[in-house]
């Protein structure tokens, strides 16, 4: 369900997932938790933003993850 939040537009963003109807994308909300913002924060930066969509972007990014191919070098 969370993912219903998250799009992939090729005509917004160069088609990075972002936060359905807006421009904030996936990966800047991940690299804010990385400078070490915390979503209370981010919440106060973009007041625009729920809680509920800031997780699907999480969720979304735990989930590429997750499924990521890994080759091992030989």
């Amino acid at each position: 369900m969370e993912h219903l939040m998250i799009e992939r537009n090729p005509e917004i963003m160069f088609g990075k997932p972002v936060i359905k109807g807006t421009r904030i994308t996936v990966e800047f909300l991940m690299r804010k938790l990385a400078d070490g913002f915390t979503v209370d924060e981010i919440l106060e930066m973009y007041p625009h933003l729920s809680l509920a969509q800031i997780l699907a972007a999480f969720a979304y990014a735990a989930d590429i993850i997750a499924n990521e191919i890994v080759i091992e070098a030989a």
